[in-house]
């Protein structure tokens, strides 16, 4: 019976099942290049290991544990997976076409516990972690998408969920996914995002991860911001900031910092100009995401020139600025849309 889910220790369950067969160590490269560089779709695909390895392999281990309920496409080249997991309920995850990159989106949880108020992911709460299988699953997955001339390129981990709090299954995730004997995706191609959790910022740094880390602001003070963010009473901005440089002292990587504007609520020139202050001095990126609707939820998209205003603020201010240009929002698969079902907002192409 299929009982292990290879995913999960691939590094250790192959080790242990080629010892016990007494095959040579090699087979264990091949089946992690094919798994990885090879984009097989399950172990009779790999065709240079013998007929009865990829039949024991078969028989021993579980590859997928997920099934794809709905593949979703859209015209600006933005694919999205609904997937039904074994161990119950359901994420969604994006592959996403810029040029010349390739970024796949991923989740880290079913739901999300964080409670953003205009975020679809965490509508109906968190349910609990995914595993490191089924994290890796949404990678292999959503590359399986890719023609064979197309090579992926980022990750950023800003699925549904709170990364940081389930971070003894994406750790080994990514560790995977930046090998070289991985998908080989350097460090500073993969984007962990947060709404700050400053215990779990300071263990990145102390763990030397060196990852790129997003911080979910969307509010320049502690009164506004516990609004948006809820959790933020337990965890204000000043801890949050205090962490963040902890992690750019220790990684010396560009922080970003994500603000999704929402019409008529965090969107105000006077919200510009504390933004400015309170980011003053860092060396950081403002990534800031004018509001993707979501069905039921009352906040709006700010006005072009409200955009504009914000913009020119922070630009003057001295801030680096981003204005993230929408991808998916026609197929619900842009930043703060995904859901742990098909849901209401689903758009067919």
């Amino acid at each position: 019976m299929n009982s292990s889910h290879l995913l999960d220790d691939i590094d250790n369950q192959l080790a242990e099942w080629c010892a016990a067969r007494k095959l040579p160590k090699f087979r264990v490269k091949q089946i992690r290049r094919w798994l990885f560089e090879g984009r097989a779709g399950d172990f009779q695909a790999m065709s240079d290991l013998p007929q009865k390895v990829r039949d024991e392999l078969a028989e021993s281990f579980t590859l997928w544990t997920s099934t794809i309920a709905k593949h979703t496409t859209a015209d600006d080249g933005t694919e999205k997976l609904l997937l039904s997991l074994a161990g119950g309920g359901q994420i969604e995850c994006v592959l996403l076409r810029d040029k010349v990159r390739r970024t796949l989106c991923i989740s880290t949880q079913v739901g999300c516990g964080m409670g953003c108020v205009f975020c679809a992911s965490g509508l109906d709460g968190v349910d609990r972690n995914l595993t490191t299988g089924e994290i890796l699953e949404q990678v292999l997955l959503l590359q399986q998408l890719l023609d064979p001339q197309e090579r992926l390129s980022h990750i950023v981990v800003m699925g549904m969920g709170e990364p940081l709090a389930n971070l003894p299954a994406l750790l080994p995730a990514l560790d995977q996914i930046a090998r070289e004997d991985g998908l080989g995706i350097s460090h500073r191609r993969i984007t962990v995002s947060t709404v700050g959790l400053p215990k779990q910022i300071r263990r990145l740094a102390e763990l030397d991860t060196r990852y790129r880390l997003a911080i979910s602001l969307h509010a320049p003070n502690d009164e506004l911001r516990n609004q948006i963010v809820p959790v933020n009473d337990k965890m204000p901005l000043g801890d949050i900031l205090d962490a963040a440089d902890y992690y750019f002292e220790h990684s010396g990587r560009r922080l970003t910092f994500e603000y999704v504007l929402l019409a008529k609520l965090n969107d105000r020139p006077e919200h510009a100009h504390q933004l400015v202050k309170l980011l003053a001095g860092r060396t950081a990126l403002v990534n800031v995401i004018p509001y993707n609707p979501v069905a039921g939820l009352p906040y709006g998209t700010p006005s072009s020139e409200a955009q504009q205003t914000f913009r020119s603020i922070l630009e003057s201010g001295g801030l680096a600025v981003r204005f993230r240009h929408r991808k998916g929002d026609k197929i619900n698969a842009a930043c703060g849309q995904l859901r742990r079902s098909s849901g209401l907002t689903q758009i067919d192409k």
